[in-house]
């Protein structure tokens, strides 16, 4: 008897494609990475990130829900756990980084597809940053740190106040102004 295969056919226009954010999320991790480094990528969207970190780890592992973009990052050779966030994972890992969906976004703008869930924040663009602060303490190793790419559409302040109520404490460690004045921030957290 033979076995029907099915293959999943991935749709870049369905992934979100590396921009501005992405360029500086790698610049920046690159200089945090340590080769001893385990590092975990939330969010793997094209692979862009952690395909440029590969070679400078011990260890990657990058999740993303999906379906379309743990494909391609998978084939272009990062190891991929298609999952909501990194349920199910466990660490400990040194370095994890994350380009969360960060775009306030009011219910009545929402569009039922793949990309939209790199795009949507929730309201206050802040709903995902929320659920990943609350799961990464199980993950993350006792000196590890975080880099969380936030923009100033998200409200700084506001996060910098949900990383302190998470055990955490934020240093900014990059910055960026893009197209229409928004600007990009990456903050270093690490444990109080």
């Amino acid at each position: 008897m033979q076995r029907s295969q099915t293959s999943f056919h991935a749709d870049p226009n369905q992934v979100y494609q590396p921009a501005e954010d992405s360029f500086l999320l790698l610049k920046t991790a690159k200089s945090e990475v340590k080769p001893s480094d385990r590092v975990l990528e939330i969010g793997v969207g094209s692979g862009y990130v952690s395909s440029g970190l590969l070679s400078s780890c011990q260890l990657l592992v990058a999740t993303d829900k999906n379906p379309h973009a743990a494909t391609i990052a998978y084939a272009s050779g990062v190891p991929v756990v298609r999952t909501n966030l990194a349920a199910g994972l466990r660490g400990p890992f040194d370095l994890i980084l994350f380009n969360p969906p960060y775009l306030p976004t009011d219910p009545s703008e929402r569009i039922d597809d793949w990309l939209e869930l790199a795009l949507d924040g929730g309201p206050s663009g802040r709903d995902v940053i929320i659920r990943f602060l609350q799961e990464i303490p199980s993950l993350l190793s006792s000196e590890g740190r975080v880099l969380l790419l936030i923009s100033s559409l998200t409200g700084p302040e506001e996060v910098e106040d949900l990383v302190r109520k998470n055990g955490f404490v934020s240093t900014p460690v990059a910055e960026e102004r893009v197209e229409g004045g928004e600007i990009l921030l990456i903050l270093r957290l690490t444990r109080c």
